[in-house]
């Protein structure tokens, strides 16, 4: 196992155009066309209140994870994708627990996000990190495929 590092992508980095092409690649292997953010990843991350890690494996991008707080009470996350042959070897954790730690910056009190009750690995990743379901949405994603919408409150 080489070098492994959860990293805050920044706009002024050399790697930034080099890391964008890595992650809309994934985007669009891993998500539906209308699900895929790869359009419009840019206007995305562009938003003052949105941030972006990503897994550096040797160089490689292994997964990332994006999150937002659009508001000062709740932020949200609002991808996550590890790349098939990274998978089931702690990167979304990882991911997902740095998010978590840079939404607790803000101070925030909740952070939600959706998920498709299908997605099993997701689901228990989220759960083991203290995520709980609030609510079965359904046609979230289209007309045939609902969401839990999962939360995680802090305790004052």
């Amino acid at each position: 196992m080489g070098s492994c590092a959860v990293v805050e992508l920044q706009r002024n980095t050399p790697k930034w155009s080099k890391v964008i092409d890595e992650i809309v690649r994934m985007e669009k292997k891993i998500f539906p066309k209308h699900e895929s953010l790869a359009r419009s990843f840019d206007e995305e991350l562009k938003k003052r209140n949105s941030g972006l890690l990503y897994s550096d494996v040797d160089g490689d991008v292994a997964g990332y994870v994006m999150y937002s707080w659009p508001s000062s009470l709740c932020a949200s996350i609002t991808k996550l994708a590890v790349k098939e042959g990274y998978r089931r070897r702690g990167h979304g954790e990882a991911l997902l627990d740095e998010a978590i730690k840079k939404c607790r910056t803000r101070s925030v009190q909740r952070i939600s996000l959706h998920v498709d009750p299908s997605r099993t690995p997701a689901m228990t990743l989220y759960k083991k990190l203290g995520f709980r379901i609030d609510d079965l949405i359904a046609g979230y994603y289209s007309p045939d495929r609902n969401a839990y919408r999962l939360y995680l409150d802090f305790d004052e």
